[in-house]
């Protein structure tokens, strides 16, 4: 067997050459993205094979509504195949309620709906901690034009209203996620897609279920993080492999 062609390597995933012109194969690893405590990413059994799945079932349906992305289908466990794709170097972060940088950069309740989603800019460049950057920076910059950001916006909101729809379906709310958007170009017209992946190592997400207290046998109203968010959120959608059965205990807020 030839030996494949390693393009890039991240913190979740490696992609390989792909074996067709203009494709590429996404591998995902069984790695975290390490926390302030860690140097280095803690791997988790078993979550590239979930989270390989939960992104083959959202970028689906994202294409089934009319939304591009990336992906073209699944290969086997843990790759799929998708299209090649120039990265524009944001990550795009859409907020529905207040958490995590948000609740502490502007001192909003933790959990406060906020009055419309609102979409965040962070440059992509680990050695700089991916600042939050401006519109103006981002044109000043040429990393986007104003027209790509408008896109960008239309094209955020339109896989937020997805995303929330199908989680609010199974008990979860989506505080919030972030997105990477590339270019693609057929012929001479260029459009923007959703690249990357779509799976709880890049959403925010609280559980609406009750939860009993063991204490007295009352039902807890407050949302709370899914105790294992991979499996359980696989499991709520109906596409977890048979053959995964392992305890995780991930930690959901990045």
């Amino acid at each position: 067997m030839a030996r494949r062609k390693k393009v890039y390597e991240g913190k979740a995933k490696i992609l390989y050459e792909g074996p067709e012109p203009g494709t590429l194969i996404q591998y995902f690893k069984d790695d975290s993205a390490p926390t302030e405590a860690e140097a280095t990413p803690a791997a988790v059994e078993g979550k590239g094979v979930l989270n390989n799945r939960l992104s083959e079932f959202f970028m689906n349906g994202l294409n089934s509504v009319g939304v591009p992305t990336h992906f073209i289908r699944r290969l086997n466990m843990r790759e799929q195949m998708v299209r090649m794709a120039e990265i524009i170097p944001l990550e795009v972060v859409v907020r529905n309620f207040a958490a995590g940088e948000l609740s502490e950069r502007l001192g909003i309740p933790e959990g406060m709906p906020l009055p419309r989603p609102i979409v965040e800019y962070y440059l992509k460049d680990d050695r700089l901690k991916l600042p939050m950057v401006a519109e103006e920076h981002i044109v000043a910059f040429n990393w986007a034009t104003q027209q790509d950001l408008d896109d960008i916006i239309a094209l955020s909101l339109r896989v937020n209203d997805f995303l929330s729809g199908v989680m609010l379906g199974v008990g979860i709310r989506l505080a919030d996620f972030r997105l990477e958007v590339g270019r693609v170009w057929d012929g001479d017209f260029m459009r923007l897609i959703v690249a990357d992946e779509i799976t709880p190592d890049s959403c925010r997400l609280w559980d609406m279920r009750p939860v009993v207290d063991r204490g007295d046998g009352q039902p807890l109203a407050e949302p709370g993080p899914l105790a294992d968010v991979y499996t359980e959120l696989a499991r709520r959608l109906g596409v977890l492999p048979s053959n995964v059965t392992h305890p995780m205990k991930p930690t959901l807020i990045n």
